[in-house]
């Protein structure tokens, strides 16, 4: 009895207290494709702004990577991929709603040179030269920016000869870190990506695409926050978010 005397007081305070606390933030985790860096930092902390009880943490790395996390049971609420093959393959695997998904950011495919680099190739057919050794290359399996790579190659007759000297990365991010290092001769990567080392790496042309470089985001169907995911989805595409791309070499998709 005078244990439970004492315990009723103490039980009431416990919940006068846990009645005045603050609401917890809820946490909203979106993971993206390396070369959004930047930009979703900025993004993430603007939405926290404009919705002050979520609190949004980054996960960067390949997309392909991205997928597999996902798929393997990642709490992720929201996916956006550096293309619309890896987004395809989230939805056949039922990873996101159908019909959830919009594109919201534009990119280009670069070659990019360290900025002391001897040679400087204007073209694709310049990488099969003997002068260029080394080239950076995202693995095709797991990164857009190497599959893009890939099939422009493969469209110029060239995937053989300059896949011979491919240095594989596992992102996008890599291969400009194996550039900027000197580590090789040249490296396929977006134009945003080469405008963020102007002093390390020499941007040298622009590689032609048939698929055009899209970025597509979406709620992830397990996703323990799904009102916050989709409110997230639809402030990628808001004018604010917009703007921000625009900042940091995005275009409109």
């Amino acid at each position: 009895m005078t244990l439970r005397r004492t315990f009723r007081p103490v039980l009431a305070v416990l919940a006068l207290a846990a009645a005045n606390l603050p609401a917890l933030a809820a946490d909203l985790t979106v993971s993206a494709a390396a070369s959004l860096g930047a930009a979703l930092r900025e993004i993430g902390g603007a939405f926290e702004a404009a919705h002050p009880a979520t609190r949004v943490r980054l996960n960067f790395a390949a997309s392909g990577a991205l997928l597999q996390q996902i798929a393997q049971g990642a709490p992720v609420d929201v996916f956006a991929s550096a293309d619309a093959e890896t987004m395809d393959q989230a939805e056949q695997r039922r990873l996101i709603a159908p019909g959830s998904r919009v594109e919201f950011a534009g990119n280009a495919l670069v070659v990019v040179v360290p900025s002391d680099a001897p040679l400087v190739p204007r073209s694709l057919a310049d990488l099969a030269r003997p002068a260029i050794r080394r080239v950076a290359i995202g693995l095709p399996a797991s990164v857009p920016a190497g599959r893009y790579a890939r099939a422009a190659l493969e469209k110029a007759g060239l995937r053989e000869a300059v896949e011979a000297k491919r240095v594989g990365a596992q992102s996008v991010r890599q291969a400009l870190d194996y550039v900027a290092r000197g580590e090789v001769d040249a490296g396929f990567v977006y134009a945003t990506d080469a405008a963020l080392l102007p002093g390390r790496v020499l941007l040298a042309f622009t590689v032609p695409t048939g698929t055009p470089v899209r970025y597509p985001i979406a709620p992830v169907a397990s996703s323990r926050n799904p009102a916050a995911a989709q409110q997230f989805v639809a402030f990628a595409t808001s004018p604010a978010a917009q703007a921000i791309l625009a900042k940091h070499g995005f275009t409109r998709p």
